[in-house]
């Protein structure tokens, strides 16, 4: 898997584009080539060249395998395909030992946890995943943070087209939205197969990924991480069972943090803008016959074809989302230190061991920064948990949760380095109005069912 996100580069900009100045001349911004051409600009012989090239390619694609048609920016039975054969032909199934225990960890984990939080469970079931499991539950919200960029691909490409061209464009613009399907859902697969080997939980990376309500454990990926770690692997079990119910907890209860979430992904992924003039370049090079298979088309793109650039809002996205995730995973890892500290000896040293994995970019980071151009790593998180810590010591536990109750009493990027002046606005009153946070997220709950039930019997109530 490339460590680049999806078509993005590091290239030296200054030199390859002199080089396509150098080739191209006055045309040499025209992406396509079509400027080339003559003073008289497009050149329709040329269009139907590249239609017919371009036919040749998704043909020998789309035999890769079942599937039928693409609905979407990316062709996700590819992904899921490619995924599965990353993981070899048979995957071992979960025998009933193991269900039981993975069942009796989390439900001692979410005793320990009454006492650690006022949240209450937030998982209706705890189930055992193999590594295809977690590729199949966990799609439906990889298909939400993964469409965003395939769109402004997709979207990008067609734009670049002259003027005089896209009356011509029609049948390209669907084989291009082909093409840039089949390379992102092969890519998106290969990057799958390899993480479900080796995520331990399906909040393992920080983002929801798995169906609400559910949490999951994936004992084979789980033993293999036990390996070589002093504690046995049914206390390894069962705080990882305790983080992944913590998970669950926040985000079943906070019902504005699963969405603020994944949105934050989708806006820094809306903030792609690319720079496609090194797309001629690379399409001189593309040999139809060559590409038969998708893989060979996601490794023409990920050379280094398009530019990234970074823009204001997605550099307010990307503070916005680093800051929350890091605040939850600092949650997270005070809520269980103080429910499973005295239980589980070890407890101390398995936190440093998924912290410095965390902080180190291990083979998640590197999967969300190929498919969402993304590196998803909260800088702040020692800062976050040291500050949920002393909130935790100075205001208590039920003043600590109810900063929670809404997104505008959550500590922002400065509180975490100085974090002296949010306590104190805490302790002077500043959640006044959620001193009482089960009875805040009650409220919230049953304002959000009666705005929904009137919705349903009342289908003007939105007009009027």
């Amino acid at each position: 898997m490339s460590d680049l996100p999806f078509g993005f580069s590091n290239r030296d900009d200054d030199e390859s584009g002199k080089r396509r100045d150098e080739a191209n001349g006055p045309g040499g911004n025209d992406p396509f080539g079509f400027a080339a051409a003559g003073a008289g600009g497009f050149d329709p012989s040329q269009l139907g060249q590249m239609l017919t090239q371009l036919g040749q390619m998704i043909s020998g694609m789309g035999q890769a395998g079942p599937g039928g048609a693409q609905a979407g920016p990316v062709n996700y039975d590819v992904a899921k395909r490619l995924a599965r054969q990353q993981l070899g032909a048979t995957v071992t199934p979960i025998t009933a030992k193991t269900t039981s225990a993975v069942t009796d960890a989390a439900h001692l984990a979410e005793l320990w946890l009454d006492g650690a939080t006022t949240l209450p469970a937030g998982a209706t079931r705890t189930v055992a995943w193999t590594a295809n499991d977690w590729i199949e539950e966990t799609l439906p919200t990889w298909k939400r943070l993964c469409d965003p960029v395939a769109e402004q691909i997709s979207g990008m490409w067609t734009a670049q087209l002259p003027e005089e061209a896209k009356q011509f464009a029609g049948p390209m613009v669907g084989m291009l939205g082909q093409m840039g399907g089949l390379a992102f859902g092969s890519q998106l697969g290969q990057a799958l197969g390899q993480l479900a080997k080796e995520v331990l939980t399906s909040t393992d990376i920080g983002l929801p990924l798995g169906p609400a309500g559910t949490a999951a454990l994936l004992p084979t990926a789980i033993s293999a991480f036990s390996e070589g770690l002093e504690q046995p692997e049914s206390e390894i079990m069962v705080f990882l069972a305790a983080r992944e119910a913590a998970h669950q907890r926040l985000f079943a209860h906070v019902p504005w943090l699963r969405p603020q979430v994944l949105g934050a992904v989708e806006d820094y992924a809306r903030g792609i803008k690319m720079d496609f003039s090194a797309l001629e370049e690379a399409a001189q090079n593309i040999d139809p016959m060559s590409l038969s298979d998708p893989s060979k088309l996601e490794e023409l793109l990920s050379q280094g074809t398009f530019e990234p650039q970074t823009t204001p809002e997605q550099k307010q996205a990307l503070e916005r989302l680093e800051t929350l995730l890091a605040l939850i995973e600092g949650w997270v890892d005070v809520v269980v230190t103080d429910a499973v500290g005295e239980r589980l000896p070890g407890a101390g040293a398995l936190s440093e061991t998924l912290r410095r994995r965390r902080a180190t970019g291990g083979p998640a980071e590197q999967t969300f920064a190929t498919l969402v151009g993304l590196e998803l790593r909260p800088r702040k998180v020692r800062e976050a948990a040291a500050l949920w810590r002393r909130l935790t010591t100075d205001a208590g536990m039920e003043r600590r949760d109810g900063v929670w109750a809404h997104p505008d009493l959550l500590p922002d990027s400065s509180d975490l380095d100085s974090p002296a002046g949010f306590i104190d606005s805490v302790l002077g009153g500043g959640t006044g109005a959620f001193d009482d946070p089960l009875a805040q997220l009650a409220e919230t709950e049953a304002r959000e069912r009666d705005e929904a039930e009137r919705g349903k019997t009342d289908p003007d109530a939105d007009q009027s």
